[in-house]
């Protein structure tokens, strides 16, 4: 069947009356700048035209340990990344953190995981964008903190403003064994999921990023910051496993059986 001009007049008038009245809701658009694509990796293998192996520096005085590629390597069907003694320029001890090449945008972004034991460590999945890339500092995040692995801390930073932590219970312990974490980043929410359950939300606009991060996952330690990751301890190496890590695009069907999004009403 054919629409004759007037009839396709008339549609559009009424797509958009049912928009400006809320029936319908405009669709989710992907950030300018988002490059990146929707993904499963397994780590079979390390891409390095995908990930980007951080190696050489850290993050600042706060950091007591230096990236290095020496301490992300797949093995097994798995990532690990390790956090070792061993002098690197200023500090004692080298870590490990990988990065995505692409930034994402709106979307599903999930990890199956086991965080490192330790106190004075950070076993993190977040996404991040800042000042090196030329833009606001905008951050998501898991990350699980040594001193109590019984928790895992979500978090918010938009454009540099974090203050939004909110600490989830992780039954059995997040360093004991492999668990779920997701976060599903929409224009006006956020949901925090740990193994499959909703354990957060976030529709406050003012407290959502808005700027397309890059994927990181990283273990590191501190001396100084003792009263949010507890007073270091070291005693042999130790290693942050990653057995998946995915992202689905806004509006996309879920990508494998254990996604958060395959079992969402």
């Amino acid at each position: 069947m054919t629409l004759t001009a007037r009839q396709t007049k008339r549609t559009w008038q009424v797509i958009t009356a049912a928009v400006a009245l809320g029936l319908l809701a405009p669709a989710a658009q992907a950030q300018p700048d988002a490059t990146g694509k929707s993904f499963v990796e397994n780590f079979d293998s390390l891409d390095r035209s995908f990930w980007y192996v951080s190696d050489g520096w850290n993050n600042g005085k706060h950091q007591n340990c230096t990236w290095s590629k020496n301490q992300a390597r797949v093995e097994n069907g798995a990532l690990r990344l390790e956090f070792t003694e061993g002098k690197t320029k200023d500090r004692d001890y080298a870590c490990g953190e990988i990065q995505t090449k692409a930034r994402f945008g709106y979307g599903t972004y999930e990890v199956r995981m086991k965080a490192a034991t330790g106190s004075g460590l950070n076993s993190a999945f977040f996404t991040y964008i800042g000042p090196t890339d030329k833009k606001p500092h905008d951050e998501i995040d898991f990350e699980v903190l040594g001193k109590n692995a019984g928790e895992v801390q979500v978090n918010q930073y938009i454009g540099g403003k974090g203050g939004n932590e909110k600490l989830v219970p992780v039954a059995g312990g997040a360093d004991q064994g492999f668990n779920d974490y997701a976060f599903i980043w929409e224009e006006n929410r956020i949901r925090y999921f740990v193994n499959g359950k909703l354990v957060h939300e976030v529709t406050d606009k003012a407290k959502i990023p808005s700027n397309a991060q890059k994927i990181f996952l990283s273990l590191w330690g501190t001396d100084t910051l003792k009263n949010w990751m507890g007073a270091f301890s070291y005693s042999q190496p130790i290693s942050m496993t990653i057995d998946r890590v995915a992202f689905t695009a806004i509006g996309e069907d879920c990508r494998f059986p254990e996604s958060v999004l395959c079992t969402l009403d």
